[in-house]
């Protein structure tokens, strides 16, 4: 009973030491490998940069006098702002 070749699981080892179908596996790849820190950071990145683009175009539209506009169909839209005593 006892000399089964039963692998030893330590903590940590997670999903990866439960037996599984190998079309588990290929769905579910991100839950088998290691985490790939420079990959990681690379996305984190980009996200940020991405993010901090908008930002700064957003606020940039802003200062030039625009603002986000609803139209009726639920499309945002950016229009200047006008004065009612310039009218």
């Amino acid at each position: 009973m006892g000399d089964k070749t039963e692998p030893k699981h330590t903590p940590g080892d997670g999903i990866r030491s439960l037996k599984s179908t190998p079309m588990f596996r290929a769905i579910n790849y991100e839950l088998y490998v290691k985490p790939n820190n420079v990959v990681m950071a690379l996305g984190v990145i980009a996200m940020t940069g991405c993010v901090g683009y908008i930002l700064y175009m957003r606020s940039k539209y802003e200062s030039m006098g625009y603002y986000t506009a609803v139209e009726a169909d639920g499309k945002e839209t950016f229009k200047k702002k006008v004065s009612k005593w310039s009218l």
